[in-house]
């Protein structure tokens, strides 16, 4: 959160959800769907190897800390909030990248949450495939389906399908509605602001890359993120996930505004710095403006921190509408 005080205000909102949902208990064997295929539950997992930083911080929310083993694909350049390195304190990294085969079977695994392009690869060593044979299901994270089905503009969907699922998985139903229940109702409150702005300003995410940067398209999550926030991504037309683009049509879509991912061996102000001396880019608004707004990996990858992102996002696009006192 941005403060303290909002912090303390989404712990009590949480908490007051949580008691007043139903308790409601999950029935196995469970069918859950995943990107294409049903995936079938005996019982609730209780070994789980999870992949990355956004599908670990989903677990730890729904409060499965115990049901975690091992995790993989954390780097030292993937900012993450403290709170995370402090729950998973005596839990093993099994790797630092993609996990193999041989390290799931290791550790007698029972789930792998993980997604395409992010702990696994189309054609790659670990997949559903793959894993099938040696009895370790795994479930995918929904936003990366667009790699490998027909995939439509991200939304929020993506993130509550997710936590739905996995909260029929383990059978903690009551902790993933209360979740959702949080996320829909910041979310709503944000687009009803920002929905009262006399226009959308554009916003390019800019990630990395120096020939070529490295942003999303409108089937990643940062789509959803822009769209919330009553903004418009400049490469909504492109039908891909992250992807590559050329500086020139950076240039021709000319942004108002631009995102910055906060990961990598440079922080988010060298790649500022760089942007602002780009010859190329001198004609652009945001830069010729220096509207620059930083997010974390753990807020553009699909996660409960998205609703910080559309937050900040909205704040920056509109803050004449989210300026204190504003009505």
């Amino acid at each position: 959160m941005d403060n303290p005080t909002m912090s303390a205000r989404f712990l009590i909102a949480l908490i007051t959800l949580l008691l007043a949902l139903p308790a409601t208990a999950s029935e196995y064997p469970l069918n859950v769907r995943s990107c294409e295929r049903l995936v079938t539950f005996s019982k609730a997992p209780k070994r789980v190897v999870v992949h990355d930083v956004n599908m670990t911080a989903m677990l730890l929310h729904l409060g499965l800390r115990d049901s975690i083993i091992g995790y993989t694909g954390f780097t030292r350049s993937k900012h993450r909030d403290p709170w995370i390195d402090a729950a998973l304190e005596g839990v093993p990294q099994l790797a630092s990248r993609y996990p193999s085969i041989e390290t799931l079977l290791a550790v007698d695994a029972d789930l792998f949450f993980a997604g395409w392009n992010y702990g696994m690869h189309v054609g790659g060593a670990v997949t559903p495939a793959t894993l099938a044979p040696f009895g370790v299901p795994v479930y995918e994270l929904s936003e990366s389906c667009a790699w490998v089905m027909s995939g439509q503009r991200a939304s929020f969907d993506d993130v509550y399908r997710d936590l739905d699922n996995l909260g029929r998985m383990f059978d903690h139903q009551r902790q993933a509605q209360a979740l959702i229940g949080q996320m829909r109702q910041r979310i709503a409150g944000v687009q009803a602001r920002a929905g009262q702005a006399q226009h959308r300003p554009r916003v390019f995410l800019y990630d990395s890359g120096e020939d070529r940067p490295l942003t999303s398209g409108r089937l990643g999550m940062p789509q959803a993120l822009i769209d919330a926030a009553g903004g418009v991504n400049v490469m909504d037309d492109v039908a891909a996930s992250w992807t590559q683009v050329n500086w020139e049509s950076v240039v021709e879509r000319d942004p108002d505004v631009i995102l910055i991912v906060d990961y990598g061996p440079r922080t988010w102000q060298q790649k500022r710095d760089f942007l602002l001396h780009q010859p190329a880019l001198k004609d652009v608004r945001a830069i010729r403006e220096q509207r620059f707004v930083p997010l974390t990996y753990l807020q553009v990858t699909p996660s409960v921190e998205n609703v910080e992102a559309v937050e900040k996002i909205a704040r920056a696009l509109h803050p004449e509408l989210f300026a204190a006192g504003a009505p």
